[in-house]
């Protein structure tokens, strides 16, 4: 490809609407535009990153047995209602009516879909596993876009789904599929950590989520040095630590705390620690009112409650609504006397069970209670694990200290066991002759999220560093000076060679000043940039350029395909596996 010949269209300011490194990078290096919120074209550098992707992920797919085929993006409301999640998924589920008035939705997942064609193909268990795999575009209406590519309305993603007769064959399926993601991602060149994870509106048992790792990374992961153990900070399992409470129990006081709302202010106010306040939220579950309690100094995980009191739906009171539709002045919210509040469920985290004489918000505007012990001034209805994992909690796996990243989840894999199959009657007959339900996974990868986390991982201030396996070509080759008929016709001579090679290379023919073509060579990434100079005429040697460490090497023009071709593999060694 030549440059003359492609729309690249790149900026030298940062555009106001990008918040992300890679949203920045992505828009300033001409391989994306904005059509709407949350949605976006590709323009051909971008489109070259995500077929390379894709080409890397369909290697993958095939060679652990899956089976590529396409799906549509429009379902019927019919399938959703017989998997019960019409009225579950909530409002990120695009809904649209066609001119006789029956709903549809734009695919976000492909469960209901894939399921209802097993049931009416496969009958026997002859005809399982299957793999089942489609690469196309999915649509979710967030109710805040953002970050680019990364969270938006429209993206393109890989969906796999496993159908095995038992258990048994479904691990089978997703160690497999764990397996293939581990070479995908490896070859993708990104460094990443497999995690435990919560399955969310997909359902199912156990998942993984796949983690890219990135200091911008919009997701908190918790991981082990003494083992594997890895885990998404809303998965991860917080254990209270057990002990005597030998404190005396003092008379609890009602304390005046005009201003005092955070538990910030309140423990400055009343000369305690964060971790002798209780802390009260409240919650609307399902139309119900329910409290969660943790201490001052932690974080409710409103995963763990949600999935504890099995709701579809949950939303923290906000301000206005904890005041005014419940007569409960935020900020000084307490357990004491909650229930005649009209609080239908009150939740605590183990450790709340632990504090002796603690403070909390006494349910009046300007005021709080000290010295309020479990038990005694107020009861639990339950205890449990409801708060979010820390840095220096113990792994549950080995008892050493957890440590703490960021990550950019680029894929998950769920089982599914018979959550569909049960749901829309897909089953097939065994041995027998008896009827079972087919027991299924489903494994996702965000493509273009992976594009967008790779330049998040990848980058430094002039640019995109790209892995060289998904970069949108491996070699840029330009003439110091594109109206030096000398200059030129060697650059054209090594294109048309390093094409005849093999190497993926784009020549760089604008008449620009060479400041600007390096300029864009940095900011687009490409990992290797060859220029054709006065040298290249005087001593046969051309300037050779390495992205990554911006080293630069001289190089004879006889020995130029054999040394970037040494280079290449030098650079890719990494992400191969055998």
């Amino acid at each position: 490809m030549r440059v003359t010949q492609a729309l690249i269209p790149t900026l030298r300011e940062v555009p106001a609407e990008a918040d992300t490194i890679s949203h920045q990078l992505l828009l300033r290096a001409g391989m994306l535009r904005r059509v709407a919120a949350g949605v976006y074209t590709l323009l051909p550098l971008g489109y070259r990153v995500v077929q390379k992707i894709e080409r890397i992920v369909r290697e993958e797919m095939n060679r652990a047995g899956g089976v590529e085929m396409l799906l549509p993006i429009i379902q019927p409301a019919e399938l959703w209602y017989e998997s019960g999640r019409w009225n579950v998924y909530g409002p990120e589920l695009f809904r649209l009516k066609d001119r006789h008035d029956r709903e549809f939705c734009l695919g976000p997942t492909h469960e209901e879909v894939i399921t209802d064609l097993v049931r009416q193909e496969v009958k026997s268990y002859r005809q399982l596993p299957l793999l089942l795999y489609q690469i196309q575009n999915k649509y979710r209406d967030e109710r805040r876009p953002r970050f680019g590519l990364l969270r938006g309305r429209e993206f393109i993603m890989k969906d796999l789904y496993s159908f095995d007769r038992d258990e048994e064959g479904l691990e089978i399926s997703y160690r497999k599929m764990y397996e293939a993601y581990t070479r995908i991602f490896t070859r993708c060149g990104l460094t990443f950590r497999a995690v435990e994870a919560d399955s969310g509106a997909i359902g199912g048992s156990d998942t993984h989520e796949f983690m890219v790792l990135a200091d911008t990374g919009e997701a908190e992961i918790v991981y082990c040095t003494g083992c594997d153990y890895a885990a998404d900070v809303e998965k991860a399992p917080c254990r209270a630590e057990t002990k005597d409470v030998c404190e005396e129990m003092l008379d609890t006081e009602l304390v005046a705390t005009p201003g005092a709302r955070t538990v910030r202010e309140v423990a400055e106010y009343l000369n305690v620690t964060p971790d002798r306040i209780i802390k009260t939220l409240l919650y609307e579950a399902d139309g119900e009112l329910v409290a969660v309690l943790v201490r001052g100094d932690r974080n409710v995980n409103e995963i763990k409650v949600k999935n504890f009191l099995g709701v579809n739906q949950m939303e923290i009171a906000l301000e206005n609504e904890s005041e005014e539709r419940y007569g409960l002045p935020f900020g000084y919210v307490g357990p004491v006397g909650l229930k005649e509040k009209g609080v239908v469920k009150i939740l605590a985290d183990e450790e709340v069970m632990y504090l002796r004489n603690a403070a909390v918000g006494a349910n009046r505007m300007g005021f709080h209670y000290r010295n309020v012990n479990p038990n005694r001034d107020f009861v639990v209805d339950n205890y449990g694990d409801f708060r979010v994992a820390e840095e220096g909690d113990l792994c549950p796996c080995c008892n050493q200290p957890l440590k703490m990243r960021r990550g950019i989840e680029v894929g998950q894999i769920f089982k599914l066991g018979t959550k569909y199959s049960k749901a829309l009657g897909a089953t097939v007959l065994d041995e027998q002759g008896n009827e079972i339900p087919i027991v299924m996974g489903c494994y996702g990868i965000g493509i273009t999220r992976t594009m967008a986390a790779a330049v998040e991982q990848g980058h430094d201030e002039d640019g995109i560093i790209w892995p060289v396996d998904i970069a949108p070509f491996e070699v840029v080759i330009m003439a110091v000076n594109q109206r030096d008929s000398l200059q030129t016709e060697i650059a054209e001579k090594i294109y048309q060679d390093l094409r005849n090679a093999g190497i993926d290379v784009i020549y760089d023919d604008r008449t620009e000043r060479p400041g600007v073509k390096f300029k864009d060579a940095d900011l687009i990434g490409y990992p290797i940039r060859l220029v054709v100079g006065n040298r290249a005429i005087t001593d046969n040697l051309l300037e050779i350029k390495l992205r990554s460490t911006g080293e630069i090497i001289y190089k004879e023009k006889g020995d130029a395909i054999s040394y970037l071709r040494e280079v290449l593999n030098r650079l890719r060694k990494d992400n191969n596996l055998t």
